[in-house]
């Protein structure tokens, strides 16, 4: 697996809309999945060791975040015909075997993950309450493995800066994983 650090985010941006369906078939959109305080926009995927290392985290942070009025949406970028562990299949399977809470959405023909900029799993963008980017940064410290417990939550307290003041912090870190596969 390639590894592959996130470039420096566009500090501002708009969030790009988008229309994509869960493994059940349900299609979601950016206005559904808004929070009225900031709203959190993840690319994982099941098979990348990156987001293993960090998925109960991601699940612990987003229960969280949800109650100061962040929404929260995991986006799958990969071609499945390269990485069929990622199909939508076992994307319902690994979700709720973790317990996600947000919409873990599928982007079949990756124009959200285009749209957005996306390099890698994971890859996380962190918007205001109108939608502007604040954010692009790493979760924690982690890698191929979990950072120790009791580091930093950088995600975390950036999504909750924004949620309160609008603003991300100054310092943000460039996330690390798997390259995205590519069609």
């Amino acid at each position: 697996m390639v590894a592959t650090e996130t470039p420096p985010g566009q500090y501002g941006a708009i969030a790009a809309d988008f229309s994509l369906p869960d493994p059940a078939g349900r299609v979601w959109t950016l206005d559904e999945i808004r929070g009225a305080q900031a709203t959190l926009i993840m690319f994982i995927c099941n098979h990348c060791p990156f987001v293993q290392a960090v998925a109960g985290r991601i699940v612990r942070d987003t229960n969280e975040l949800r109650r100061f009025g962040i929404g929260v949406a995991a986006i799958m970028p990969n071609d499945i015909e390269h990485i069929p562990a990622d199909a939508p299949e076992y994307m319902a399977r690994w979700s709720s075997k973790l317990g996600f809470t947000f919409p873990y959405l599928y982007d079949e023909f990756q124009a959200a993950a285009r749209a957005y900029g996306a390099v890698c799993t994971p890859d996380f963008f962190g918007y205001d309450a109108d939608l502007r980017l604040r954010y692009r940064g790493r979760l924690d410290g982690s890698g191929r493995e979990s950072a120790p417990e009791g580091a930093p939550r950088e995600l975390f307290d950036a999504m909750r800066q924004i949620a309160r003041t609008g603003d991300g912090p100054e310092t943000q870190h460039a996330s690390i994983g798997c390259s995205i596969k590519w069609r």
